[in-house]
């Protein structure tokens, strides 16, 4: 079983926790300024990388709190998480 290193909770199984999808999507300050295009892309356009990519976890099963972990898709071992408010780490 995955064990995922929660932030403030430590590591716990993969059954705790629901991805959220890409991290650092930046939401558009003004939404209805937006164009329909722009607003699809925002929401449904994300990288799919084969590799290292940052992504957004949830503890549901837990302190109920997102984080970000960088993820190796291909081998599935997170590499790292930290709490939404930090940078990434290098």
């Amino acid at each position: 079983m995955l064990l995922i290193p929660c932030p403030w909770c430590g590591k716990r199984p993969e059954l705790e926790f629901r991805h959220a999808g890409q991290a650092h999507v930046a939401r558009p300050a003004d939404p209805s300024a937006v164009d329909d295009d722009a607003w699809a892309a925002f929401l449904y356009v994300r990288d799919n990388p084969k590799g290292r990519h940052a992504e957004r976890w949830r503890h549901v099963h837990g302190c109920g709190r997102f984080f970000n972990a960088v993820r190796d898709t291909v081998t599935d071992r997170i590499a790292a998480t930290y709490k939404p408010n930090e940078a990434p780490p290098a």
